[in-house]
C-alpha cells in the first residue's frame, strides 16, 4: 500500500497560566514524557521537547492526519492532565488557552531543535529568538 509522502515540521510553544512558574524539575521530565508520548500516540514524531518554568516548547514532525490545532489540544491536555491528577494532585497547574506555531522548511529542523533543546541556556543569556518565544497576540501585534 502507498502513503503520501511529507516533511511537514512544526514549532508549537505555549506557556502556563498567567505565565507563572509552574514547570518545577520535578515536574518537568515527566511532563515531557507525556507531551513526547501523546505525540507518538498520533502518530506525530517528537524531534525536540524543552522550555522553562513558564513555558514549552516542541518541535515535532507532523502526521497528514492530525491538525495543528487537534495536537496542541492533545498534547497540552495530557500534559495537564498528568501534572493534576498523577504527579501533584491537589495542586495548581494550567496551561494558558492559546500557543504560538510555526511551520518550518527540513533545513531548518536542526537549528530549532538546538534552540528547543538549550531553552534554559538561551533564557539565562538573553540569547532568544522572540518570534519563536511568542504564544499569544498581544494587542497591536501579531
Amino acid at each position: 500500500m502507498r502513503a503520501p509522502f511529507t516533511q511537514l515540521y512544526l514549532h508549537l510553544a505555549w506557556a502556563t497560566w498567567d505565565r507563572m512558574p509552574l514547570i518545577t524539575d520535578g515536574l518537568e521530565s515527566r511532563l515531557y514524557a507525556a507531551i513526547a508520548e501523546k505525540c507518538r500516540e498520533l502518530k506525530c514524531v517528537p524531534l525536540a521537547i524543552g522550555g522553562m518554568a513558564d513555558h514549552v516548547h516542541l518541535l515535532v514532525r507532523l502526521h497528514t492526519t492530525v491538525s495543528i490545532a487537534t495536537l496542541a489540544k492533545e498534547v497540552k491536555g495530557a500534559s495537564s492532565h498528568l501534572a493534576t491528577h498523577v504527579v501533584s494532585p491537589g495542586e495548581f497547574f494550567k496551561w494558558q488557552g492559546a500557543y504560538g506555531a510555526f511551520t518550518l522548511r527540513p533545513e531548518d529542523v536542526p537549528a530549532v531543535q538546538a534552540y528547543i533543546r538549550g531553552q534554559k541556556t538561551h533564557h539565562a543569556v538573553g540569547n532568544l529568538r522572540d518570534e519563536w518565544e511568542q504564544t499569544v497576540i498581544t494587542e497591536g501585534g501579531n
